[in-house]
């Protein structure tokens, strides 16, 4: 490691430690989020106790998104603690979440996850938020169907974990979904040959009842060879 990596690591390290140790004000925290260091915005998303308004929520969830991973993780981590809070702060971010659930980080993923289901209860974002989801997931699967695993290309194993946290987000969402773009989806991820992929459809099968079209689907994943979609 070269002096100038070393010196900025403790840099980073000394700037963390300091927001850690002492009680900054909580502006001063949200002034960080918004314009410090990534050291500094990192720190800070941990150091908050709280969202107090719209605007505040507004400078912490773009750091969901479009930043360095650390921050991203710290804002995702915080994200699930704040929101059963104050939901209506966050539901009107429905891009910026759909694009947190397929980060590159899957802790990232699981953490705005959780955060989102705080924001159920609002109509609005469930239309909008699932509409998106259950678009970008149609399109997905149709593509997804066609793949051949064996190549195990970076572009196919990326666009399977995209589609994974697409449907663990519907398995949440589910009675929020239509019915007949669901089919769809279910009848292409069925077949995926990942069987994270079946286990997620078989996941959102589960929390389907008394529906006849899913019936088909629900009869075939019971005789997959994998244990862990069969159990569902």
């Amino acid at each position: 490691m070269n002096n100038t990596i070393t010196e900025k690591y403790n840099d980073d390290f000394n700037t963390a430690l300091d927001i850690y140790q002492n009680s900054y004000p909580h502006g001063y925290l949200i002034n960080l989020l918004k314009n410090g260091t990534v050291a500094q915005k990192q720190a800070a998303a941990l150091k908050l106790d709280r969202i107090n308004t719209p605007d505040e929520a507004n400078i912490f969830i773009q750091n969901l998104t479009g930043c360095d991973g650390k921050i991203r993780e710290a804002v995702s981590f915080r994200l699930k603690e704040f929101t059963p809070d104050n939901p209506d702060f966050f539901v009107g971010y429905p891009e910026i979440l759909l694009n947190a659930i397929i980060d590159i980080n899957g802790n990232i993923c699981r953490n705005t996850i959780e955060a989102i289901k705080s924001l159920k209860n609002n109509k609005i974002f469930t239309n909008i938020f699932c509409h998106m989801l259950q678009k970008k997931t149609l399109d997905l699967s149709e593509t997804a169907k066609t793949f051949n695993l064996q190549e195990g290309k970076y572009k196919i194993n990326k666009e399977i974990f995209k589609l994974y946290w697409y449907l663990e987000t519907i398995s949440e969402f589910a009675n929020f979904i239509d019915k007949q773009t669901l089919l769809k989806i279910l009848t292409n991820t069925k077949n995926i040959q990942d069987y994270t992929i079946r286990e997620k459809t078989a996941k959102i099968l589960s929390t389907i009842k008394n529906n006849k079209d899913f019936l088909n689907i629900k009869n075939e994943l019971k005789d997959d060879p994998n244990y862990y979609v069969r159990r569902l």
